[in-house]
């Protein structure tokens, strides 16, 4: 009898219903719970494990997750993480805010009793975790918060705080309209605006909203949707090889400028296959489609792939965010919030992204400066992937440990073929070499505008924690409508509203897709963002002229202030 005892023993652990207030507990204690399915897992293990890396696993911390693990994971996957099972909860879930978002925990000897209770919930300081506050600080008053800017070099901040952070919908009523900060009255208005546009967040229109979201996960996965067309990926390799047969002809010809052109039109065309092996949307098999990524982003394109999964799963949840999404955070150079004036604290970066001279210099003229700019995007590339392979960001232990040396060979590699070998060896003047280092290279720039076109102009407003996965991929993202014969030009990135709904769905399947989310949108009463190529590029250039006549706006009033000695309200 005492095998089958203990045997029962974990299974009943499993099954335990667990309160909130007793999940609250062990978040304060440093645990990193989340909720799965109804199914309450504890993941401080799997942190240095998981190969989309541990800030991904981080903003999901206290919050019901099912949606996100969904999108990303295969069906094996999701069965696999019952291992990190402790319970489970009875009935909807209420998110917390995540601990590195700014949220605020009790600890069981905090309160009275261990037993859920609402009234004191209604009155505990992690309220600020669960309702709404301030849209631009948690837990402290307006006046604290801007007297604290001024200390924000000195701040020692660690991941799990963010006194910036955007985690609620109104205005405390202690900040009366009148007193309200230049940028809060901004994060207002643009939180009003979404609110106005988009469906109501209490839980019964969201819960029917991820409902729906779920039948179409369903019906996809019918119609073989997520079913990967290996036919198209052979003629996308006979357009590979026409590219590096084209680059190899011109080089030996010594028409340099044409084989970095051809060259630079390879690196853009491998890098929508290295997306979708990121998102295993190739074999869906995570070892193999790894190493396809491997191969291609750093053997042949010179960049990490693992540095690009840890910073590309953390913007698929927590897209737009300013504080925490690092495909928006471009500081110095770039700003698309008014948000980014007040020198916000990134998350992902692990420090201030600070509102300094140069950048009010800047951000006054981004709008001019942004095809300029992406042009020689790719040399930001390279720096960010060798940070992340030698500092080791990338996962300590498990399956994926292996890929950071095979990375590391891969980038090695590349230099040694396209530094050594084709600039050095096969180009012998200074100028065909700086012609063809940067024609290849600004030859990808409309990649980078591409990859930024589809959330640059969208909505960085933080709607609070009970806004669901759906809802938030489709309020901050858009796509940009081209005719069919056009696709292999934009690689499946013009749908990227799409993309973000269905992580995992092959890219020559989304434009099958786009209709049937379309008609989701319309019948939940989601607006679906839809422009062509060149209106979307006028957004984003609006969006960044926009917020730039808002920093000259800032900066006249930070100005005009200044003698009379309170800057407070600016």
């Amino acid at each position: 009898m005492a095998p089958e005892s203990y045997s029962k023993e974990p299974l009943a652990r499993k099954e335990a219903i667990l309160t909130r207030r007793q999940i609250e507990a062990m978040i304060a204690d440093g645990r990193k719970i989340i909720i799965v399915e109804g199914k309450v897992l504890k993941v401080d293990v799997w942190l240095k494990y998981h190969p989309g890396g541990d800030k991904a696993i981080m903003h999901v911390v206290g919050r019901d997750a099912t949606d996100e693990v969904i999108a990303f994971h295969s069906k094996e996957t999701r069965e696999l993480m019952t291992k990190y099972q402790i319970g489970q909860v009875d009935g909807r879930w209420k998110n917390f805010l995540p601990p590195i978002q700014g949220g605020t925990f009790r600890k069981i000897e905090e309160t009275c009793s261990d037993v859920e209770d609402d009234s004191i919930e209604d009155t505990s300081p992690s309220q600020s975790s669960t309702e709404p506050g301030s849209p631009v600080f948690d837990t402290i008053d307006l006046r604290q918060a801007m007297n604290s800017r001024s200390s924000y070099n000195t701040l020692d901040l660690d991941e799990s705080s963010s006194i910036s952070s955007i985690s609620t919908i109104e205005l405390p009523l202690a900040n009366p309209p009148g007193k309200l900060s230049h940028i809060d009255s901004y994060t207002q208005k643009a939180i009003d605006l979404d609110l106005a546009k988009y469906p109501a967040l209490d839980p019964a229109t969201q819960d029917e909203i991820v409902y729906k979201y779920r039948l179409l996960n369903e019906r996809l996965q019918r119609e073989g949707l997520f079913k990967c067309n290996y036919i198209a990926y052979f003629f996308e390799f006979c357009r590979y090889a026409f590219l590096f047969t084209t680059f190899l002809v011109a080089l030996r010809a010594g028409w340099y400028g044409t084989s970095g052109l051809f060259l630079g039109l390879l690196w853009h065309q491998l890098v929508f296959t290295v997306h979708d092996a990121g998102h295993m949307g190739i074999t869906h098999h995570f070892q193999i489609d790894t190493i396809i990524g491997i191969l291609i982003a750093d053997f042949i394109g010179g960049l990490s792939l693992g540095w690009w999964k840890r910073n590309h799963n953390v913007h698929h949840i927590v897209t737009n965010s300013p504080e925490h999404d690092p495909d928006i955070e471009h500081m110095p150079f770039f700003a698309i919030s008014h948000r980014f004036l007040d020198s916000l604290r990134s998350t992902y970066y692990d420090r201030i992204m600070t509102y300094d001279n140069f950048a009010k210099y800047a951000i006054r003229y981004q709008h001019h400066l942004y095809y300029p700019i992406l042009l020689l995007g790719r040399f930001n590339l390279y720096r960010l992937s060798w940070e992340h392979l030698i500092l080791g960001q990338g996962p300590k232990k498990g399956r994926a440990q292996w890929h950071r040396w095979l990375e590391i060979a891969g980038n090695i590699f590349f230099w040694f073929w396209f530094g050594y070998l084709v600039l050095y060896k096969s180009i012998p003047t200074a100028r065909g070499r700086w012609a063809f280092v940067l024609i290849s290279h600004m030859v990808t720039g409309p990649l980078h505008v591409q990859i930024t076109l589809s959330h640059f102009a969208m909505s960085t407003a933080d709607l609070g924690i009970n806004e669901s996965f759906p809802q938030k991929m489709l309020r901050t993202t858009m796509d940009v409508d081209c005719p069919q014969w056009l696709d292999f030009i934009h690689g499946g990135l013009q749908f990227q509203a799409i993309h973000h709904l269905f992580p995992r769905l092959p890219r020559h399947n989304l434009r099958r897709t786009q209709k049937l989310v379309q008609a989701f949108c319309h019948e939940v009463g989601i607006p679906y963002a839809l422009y062509g190529f060149v209106d979307g590029n006028k957004q984003v250039v609006g969006r960044l002229a926009d917020v730039g006549r808002q920093a000259a706006i800032l900066a006249k009033c930070q100005e005009t202030i200044a003698p009379i000695g309170d800057l407070g309200h600016y």
